[in-house]
């Protein structure tokens, strides 16, 4: 791993709960953690030439195991990032894998997280072509699960203010400022100003970041690592 110290965290509060067998909510917290970190620990398994639906079983072993050995319980917030612990517990599992098949033994009353491998060899094909090594694609991959949700949450935010035809125009224009010629049709389509788009591209771009330190800060246990936690989610992107 290139430095477990540059991955975001999870909240360490989600984890206890999915470690506590008998909290009652316990399963749903297992559930969104599972569909949090499923793709990027795909995206490594894949970069180590690992096939589509054996990562998939793999990942699914992996789910598997923590919950029915309880092993998330041995996650520690005071140890480090989630991230990089469960990479370490990935590692292990595909290490122990050649023994037994494991996927095939599962079933009974274990959670099975449903995996697109549809979907997950769609997004593999865009990201095998980085280059990067199986450590930094993990990174990346997390990274751009975190836009996604960022990205989700915005897109829910504008409909619930009504501003939903507003937001599809502006959509491909959250990281830079429309041109004139864009602006322009725009303005046309919505019977508006280029001037009143121009405002509303601002606008859209502010909240835009602001839903994406909000999906980072509620992977923290300290708000404190906010602004590191940035830094680090455009680094991996700029890989």
């Amino acid at each position: 791993m290139t430095s477990s110290s540059s991955f975001l965290t999870t909240r360490w509060s989600l984890v206890a709960r999915a470690a506590s067998p008998h909290a009652p909510e316990a399963r749903g917290a297992l559930e969104d953690l599972c569909r949090a970190y499923w793709w990027p620990l795909y995206a490594y398994l894949r970069r180590r030439g690992i096939h589509g639906e054996r990562a998939a079983d793999l990942v699914q072993g992996l789910f598997a195991d923590l919950i029915e050995k309880g092993r998330l319980a041995q996650a520690d917030g005071e140890r480090g990032r989630f991230r990089g612990w469960l990479l370490a517990a990935l590692k292990f599992h595909v290490s122990h894998e050649n023994e037994r098949d494991r996927a095939v033994k599962r079933g009974g009353g274990a959670l099975h997280v449903p995996l697109d491998t549809g979907e997950a060899d769609r997004r593999w094909q865009l990201a095998s072509s980085t280059g990067l090594d199986a450590e930094r694609t993990f990174e990346r991959a997390w990274a751009l699960a975190v836009l996604d949700a960022a990205l989700l949450r915005l897109e829910q935010r504008m409909e619930r203010e009504g501003k939903s035809v507003l937001f599809s125009a502006l959509k491909p224009f959250l990281t830079a400022e429309p041109d004139a010629a864009s602006l322009r049709t725009i303005a046309q389509m919505l019977g508006s100003t280029e001037g009143a788009v121009r405002i509303a591209a601002h606008r859209v771009r502010q909240a835009w970041r602001e839903e994406v330190r909000a999906e980072i800060a509620s992977t923290l246990d300290d708000v404190r690592d906010l602004d590191d936690e940035v830094r680090a989610l455009f680094s991996a992107l700029a890989s």
